[in-house]
């Protein structure tokens, strides 16, 4: 008899652990499902509310391209503009579609939504602001188009006063350029009669020795300078005062020998009209008078070859007078 009781109580335990476990388990369910549920209610009240917003983003989208095109006129650049805010508002819209799409992203949605509000606001004030300018430039351009018709007729009556001031310019100036080329060629026949004339020039080929004389030398080899003679002719034209001589030194095959160091230079030929290269310039004192004036020309040993050389001297840009002289 105790042993059935024992048995039946085991029974018993056995069978309260089961229903425990079984009213443990259903709980368990029954908490799964609940939290189940309320996911799905979540899910769907933001998928419904996505939606919603799917609709008032198109309707947003819809607006705001009508009030850009309201605002087309006809002017070019102004119709690109909007163009390119329509393009942009359009991307705007394709990346808030897409955070709306799973219902995950509502939060930043409605954020951008509100962006792409202020930005059709800015877009508007921008358009108004360049139809602003674009009136203001129109007004200027109408003041400036009436400027320019007063400007053209008072142009054409300035141009007929021109032309007849324009025969009378062009006689004056025809007859001032004939005052001129007469003036001219009246001054350069002047400046001809006022050159001073060389009638002589002598040159002494030397060589100066060690106790510091000098010699007359007639091979090349041993002379090292020169001693130039010009004589002056009496010129009555010529004022008095200081007159410059250029000398020009041309060796056998007809360079000019000259050493900058040595006085060289360069001088206008009024006669090829060229710049030429002088030997040495000497400067004297004139005073209508026939006068020898000397000078000596010393370069070195060895710069000079045998043959005939010829020496030119200038006044006043012409042809004073020549000379000749030979080394053996």
């Amino acid at each position: 008899m105790a042993t059935n009781n024992s048995s039946q109580q085991r029974l018993l335990i056995i069978a309260g652990i089961i229903i425990a476990t079984l009213l443990v388990t259903n709980g368990v369910l029954l908490c799964n499902k609940y939290k189940q549920d309320t996911l799905v209610d979540t899910q769907t009240t933001k998928l419904a509310e996505a939606d919603n917003l799917k609709i008032e983003l198109e309707k947003q989208y819809q607006e705001a391209l009508s009030e850009l095109e309201e605002m087309r006129g006809s002017n070019e650049e102004l119709n690109a503009i909007i163009d390119q805010q329509k393009e942009e508002l359009k991307t705007q819209k394709n990346k808030i579609d897409g955070l709306l799409k799973d219902g995950k992203e509502i939060g930043r949605a409605r954020a951008e939504m509100n962006n792409m509000r202020s930005q059709v606001a800015g877009y508007v004030a921008e358009i108004d602001r360049m139809r602003g300018e674009i009136e203001n430039l129109k007004g200027e351009r109408d003041q400036l188009s009436e400027r320019t018709r007063n400007l053209s007729e008072n142009l054409d009556s300035a141009n007929v006063r021109t032309s007849l001031l324009e025969g009378e310019k062009s006689a004056l100036s025809a007859e001032k350029q004939q005052l001129s080329d007469e003036k001219s060629k009246l001054t350069e026949k002047v400046n001809l009669a006022s050159v001073i004339k060389i009638d002589k020039v002598d040159v002494t080929p030397l060589k100066e020795r060690n106790s510091g004389k000098t010699v007359k030398k007639k091979y090349a080899k041993n002379v090292d300078q020169l001693k130039i003679c010009i004589h002056t002719t009496e010129n009555k034209i010529t004022r008095p005062g200081v007159e410059t001589f250029y000398i020009r030194i041309l060796n056998p095959v007809g360079e000019t020998m000259a050493i900058d160091e040595l006085g060289a230079g360069t001088f206008f030929s009024k006669e090829n009209g060229e710049e030429l290269r002088y030997t040495y310039s000497k400067e004297y004192d004139y005073n209508q008078d026939a006068t020898d004036i000397c000078f000596n020309w010393n370069p070195n040993v060895g710069a000079f070859m045998k043959g005939k050389y010829t020496v030119e001297v200038y006044n006043k840009g012409h042809l004073a007078g020549t000379g000749k002289f030979d080394l053996k």
